[in-house]
């Protein structure tokens, strides 16, 4: 392996954002898409399940180039962590209210 980076600074992407802030939470279509825990099977060339305990995914490198689609923590590819898609508030339907007024008791 090359030589080791220090990851725990927080590098500002041109917006202002931080790489930290960018993998906790991408907004698509006014929803947050997380990704959660690496489901990778680590076990499976020898018929085992084995995954690797990385909670969070956590992008390597700036956002656009092929490093933020490798986990920080534990270096698999973004697709093996469980994907997560919260609805923001103002998408939510959350009346109450079903009932149309013209059906029976």
């Amino acid at each position: 392996m090359g030589p080791q980076q220090d990851r725990s600074a927080a590098k500002p992407y041109a917006n202002g954002s931080t790489a930290a802030a960018a993998a906790a939470g991408r907004k698509e279509n006014n929803k947050v898409v997380r990704y959660r825990e690496c489901q990778r099977n680590h076990a499976a060339s020898i018929g085992g399940h084995a995954v690797d305990g990385c909670r969070e995914f956590m992008a390597s490198g700036a956002e656009g180039t092929a490093a933020a689609l490798l986990c920080a923590a534990c270096g698999c590819h973004r697709s093996f962590h469980r994907r997560e898609v919260e609805a923001t508030a103002a998408e939510c339907d959350c009346s109450s209210d079903t009932s149309s007024g013209t059906g029976r008791r």
